[in-house]
């Protein structure tokens, strides 16, 4: 009976929400992307681009002038589990960080820390916390058990704003946003707000991937359910206000959705694959012709997921970057894979992390990647090191050129026929 009920729910609420959303004018097109290339990828409608997942054979030749990837770590705040990193560039050429903490996931005492780096320095500064559960309820004037997945946005009169997810009761299935702002680079923040996203109970939106820019200045914020089915929405917002909201892909196991914007009108989403034990787990793809208006699922990508978070970003060149485990089960290995402009074949430029070698036991997690290109050419990378820290990569533009030059051409990949393995 209860699925019964709940089925009429979504189905009421499917059928308000259609007709609200027919009578809403087209929206804004897509503001200009800082990777926005003249050869931009374009996502066909009708099929996904064949996809040659390999890399590069051996390593990427030595030039005395690019220096190999920056490894450090994210302010160590004594928490026992640290997760879900995410990253914002500042006016001053700094990058801050967000990322939650705590005895565990999901326990009260977890946090939504911050911390800069600075960019004479190349150190990160000491952690302050954003947020806690306490002052979530107190700016919400309602219960919260739990708070997860910071982040950030750039709005366009300059300010900062921070989404991240509250439970008030039940698991992560029954979440919502909530979302603060800074009008200082974020060394204070607003009184939190929630974002309602459903008029019915306003349940099971979380959010994990960065925001995209409307040419009106307004956001549009690639957002997901766990309730019943597990599918991602994109949320065009004003401020706090939910204008409008469309599903981006179909079926019932697509969730965490990150978003490469091509031009004005045209965007691909991918996503977490999250099908049952037993199935091949990939990427799932949704294309918008229509500045996200409407989203047409493309299939899946065929790039090894094992229900794990995938990260993206668009660079000047038109080269996209992935960051993600691709293995068919674990989070024990994470990997950089390129792409060039108007191509479908995936290459790993670098392994970062790899415990394969290790008894399964022994094996590590490195998940959760978010990706920032804070400059249009170099790359920052932040991801959860075994729970415990949060690892920070940054890639010059330089070492990423390089990378980029030495991506073999589709008829190379054609002639050779053969799969590269990385060192």
């Amino acid at each position: 009976m209860s699925r019964v009920l709940a089925f009429c729910f979504l189905l009421l609420a499917a059928v308000l929400g259609f007709i609200h959303n027919d009578g809403r004018p087209s929206w804004a097109p897509f503001a200009a992307s800082e990777g926005a290339h003249e050869e931009s990828v374009e996502v066909a409608s009708d099929a996904v681009p064949e996809l040659k997942p390999s890399a590069i054979k051996g390593k990427l030749a030595s030039q005395s002038a690019v220096q190999d990837p920056r490894m450090d770590w994210l302010p160590d705040t004594g928490a026992a589990s640290v997760h879900a990193a995410s990253l914002i560039g500042l006016k001053d050429g700094g990058i801050r960080a967000f990322w939650f903490a705590g005895s565990r996931e999901g326990a009260p005492d977890v946090v939504i820390n911050t911390a800069v780096l600075n960019s004479k320095s190349n150190t990160w500064g000491a952690s302050s916390v954003v947020m806690d559960r306490v002052a979530a309820e107190k700016g919400l004037s309602r219960y919260i058990a739990k708070l997860g997945n910071p982040v950030p946005a750039r709005l366009a009169d300059g300010r900062l704003q921070l989404f991240f997810v509250t439970v008030s009761i039940g698991g992560w299935a029954g979440s919502s946003i909530s979302t603060i702002f800074s009008e200082d680079e974020g060394a204070t923040w607003s009184r939190p707000q929630r974002l309602i996203a459903s008029p019915f109970f306003n349940l099971s939106t979380l959010v994990k991937s960065p925001a995209v820019t409307f040419a009106d200045g307004r956001l549009g914020l690639p957002a997901y359910h766990e309730w019943i089915g597990r599918f991602g929405e994109f949320l065009r917002l004003d401020a706090v206000q939910v204008l409008d909201k469309r599903r981006m892909s179909a079926g019932r196991s697509a969730i965490q959705p990150v978003m490469f914007v091509n031009d004005a009108q045209n965007a691909a989403a991918l996503f977490r694959q999250t099908r049952g034990s037993g199935q091949v787990k990939q990427i799932p793809v949704s294309a918008t012709q229509d500045a996200g208006q409407t989203w047409q699922s493309l299939g899946d990508l065929e790039i090894l997921n094992p229900n794990s978070a995938v990260a993206g970003v668009l660079l000047q060149n038109g080269a996209r970057l992935l960051a993600l485990n691709n293995i068919e089960a674990g989070r024990y290995r994470l990997v950089l894979m390129m792409s060039k402009p108007k191509s479908g074949e995936w290459h790993i430029v670098q392994t970062i992390e790899n415990d394969e070698a290790l008894p399964e036991l022994e094996r590590k997690e490195f998940s959760y990647p978010y990706l920032l290109s804070a400059h249009g050419g170099d790359v920052h990378l932040v991801y959860t090191w075994d729970r415990k820290k949060i690892r920070h990569v940054y890639f010059s533009s330089a070492w990423l050129d390089r990378a980029y030059k030495q991506l073999p051409s589709s008829t190379e990949n054609q002639s050779n026929g053969e799969s590269r393995e990385t060192q």
